[in-house]
C-alpha cells in the first residue's frame, strides 16, 4: 500500500528518498532557468547593502554572496547540459565568442575544465577566507591574501600552458546565455523552413471564386528582423581556437608578469602594511599591470595584420574588461588613502539629507570600511 501511495505521489516519495533530492531540483532549475537567476541576481543586490548595517554583518552578507556565485556555478553547468542534449535542429541563437572559446577548452580538455573550476571558485570565496583569516591576526591574514594569490597564479599559468600560450579570458568558463526552456518552445514552433512559424502572419486570403483560403506571406519586418539575427561575422566562422591568437616573445612576457602582478603586490602590501600611505606597493602594482598592457598592445601592433584594428572581437572585448579594470587602483592602496577616500566622504557628505540619493550616500559609506579593512574588496585578477 506504501508503494502503490508512493508512486502516485512523485514529489513525495523524492522527499522520502535523499538520493532522488538531487535530480528533482536539477529538472527544477533547468525548467525555470530564467526564475533561478532572477532568484540569484536578487540575493546578490541583497548583499550589496548589508555590509556595514550590521555588526559582524560583512562575513554572513559575503557567505550569502560566496554561496550564491558557488550555487550559480552549479546552475550553470545544469544548463549547458540541458543545452547541449536539444535535438540539432532546434533553432539556436549564436552564442557569444566568449562562450564559443571558453566552451571549447572546457569539451576538449578536462583538465582545463578542472583548472578553471577550481579557480572561480578560489575568486569567488577570497574574501570570505581573508574575513575569516583577520580575526586571527594582521600576519594570518596576509599569509592568507598571499597563498591565495599564490594558487590563482599556478592556475593561470596551468590555463596559460594549456591554451598553447593564448591570453587568458575571464572568466575561464562559459557563462549562461540562454534558457533552454526558451530553445524547447522554439523548438516547438519551429515549421521546418527558414521562417519560424511564429513569425508567419495569421491573417489569411480567401479566393473570390473557388472559396480556398491561402495564407499570407510572412510579415516583412518580422522576417527581416529574423534574418538580421541570422548574419554571421567573421569571428562567427572562425574556429573557437583562433579567436584568441597565441603569444610569444613579449607578447608572452606580458601575459605572465600580469599572472604574476597580484602576487607581487600582496608581498609588497604585506611588507608595507604597518603604513597604508606608502606609495610603494601602489606603485609597483599599477607600474607593473600598466606596463604589461602596454607591452601587449606593442606586441598585437608588431605581430598582427593591421595593429590594434586586426583584432578579433574577443580579444578587444578581452582588452577593454581589463582597462576597466585599471580603474579599480582608484580604490587601493595610498592612492584611496591620500585622494579617493576624501574625495567620497565629501560626496557622501553632500548627499545626506536628500531624498534617494543618501540612500546611495549610505551605501557607499557602509562600503568603506571594507575598502579600508580587506584586501580582495577591490581585486579584479
Amino acid at each position: 500500500m506504501e508503494s502503490a501511495r508512493d508512486a502516485r505521489n512523485p514529489i513525495a516519495a523524492a522527499l522520502l528518498q535523499p538520493s532522488r533530492w538531487l535530480p528533482l531540483y536539477e529538472e527544477f532549475v533547468t525548467k525555470n532557468a530564467s526564475s533561478v537567476s532572477q532568484v540569484e541576481s536578487a540575493l546578490r543586490s541583497l548583499t550589496y547593502i548589508i555590509p556595514g548595517r550590521y555588526r559582524d554583518s560583512e562575513i554572513s552578507s559575503e557567505c550569502v554572496h560566496s554561496g550564491v556565485q558557488l550555487l550559480s556555478l552549479y546552475h550553470d553547468s545544469l544548463v549547458s547540459r540541458v543545452v547541449s542534449r536539444l535535438p540539432s535542429t532546434a533553432p539556436r541563437p549564436i552564442p557569444s565568442p566568449h562562450a564559443r572559446y571558453t566552451k571549447f577548452w572546457t569539451s576538449r580538455s578536462l583538465l582545463y575544465k578542472k583548472i578553471a573550476l577550481s579557480l572561480q571558485m578560489v575568486q569567488y570565496t577570497e574574501l570570505l577566507w581573508e574575513m575569516t583569516a583577520r580575526r586571527r591576526g594582521e600576519k594570518v591574514r596576509w599569509r592568507v591574501v598571499i597563498l591565495i594569490e599564490v594558487i590563482k597564479a599556478i592556475c593561470r599559468l596551468l590555463l596559460l600552458r594549456l591554451t598553447n600560450s593564448r591570453p587568458l579570458v575571464s572568466p575561464p568558463l562559459p557563462e549562461r546565455e540562454v534558457d533552454p526552456r526558451f530553445l524547447e518552445e522554439e523548438d516547438s514552433d519551429w515549421n521546418g523552413m527558414q521562417t519560424p512559424v511564429s513569425q508567419q502572419s495569421s491573417d489569411s486570403w480567401t479566393m473570390p471564386r473557388t472559396g480556398l483560403s491561402l495564407p499570407s506571406l510572412p510579415d516583412v519586418n518580422g522576417l527581416s528582423n529574423y534574418l538580421i539575427t541570422k548574419v554571421l561575422t567573421a569571428d562567427d566562422i572562425k574556429p573557437p581556437k583562433a579567436l584568441l591568437r597565441r603569444v610569444t616573445g613579449q607578447g608572452q612576457l606580458a601575459e605572465v608578469l600580469y599572472i604574476l602582478r597580484p602576487i607581487i603586490y600582496a608581498l609588497a602590501m604585506e611588507r608595507y602594511c604597518g603604513n597604508k600611505r606608502s606609495w610603494r606597493p601602489w606603485l609597483i602594482g599599477f607600474g607593473m599591470e600598466y606596463g604589461c598592457r602596454q607591452l601587449s598592445k606593442s606586441d598585437f601592433r608588431e605581430t598582427v595584420t593591421g595593429g590594434l584594428r586586426g583584432l578579433t572581437g574577443l580579444e578587444r572585448e578581452e582588452m577593454r574588461k581589463r582597462g576597466w579594470a585599471m580603474g579599480w587602483w582608484c580604490m587601493r592602496g595610498a592612492f584611496y588613502e591620500d585622494i579617493t577616500k576624501s574625495l567620497l566622504k565629501s560626496l557622501t557628505g553632500k548627499m545626506k539629507g536628500k531624498p534617494l540619493v543618501d540612500l546611495i550616500g549610505s551605501v557607499v559609506e557602509d562600503y568603506e570600511y571594507l575598502w579600508d579593512s580587506y584586501y580582495f574588496s577591490t581585486a579584479t585578477l
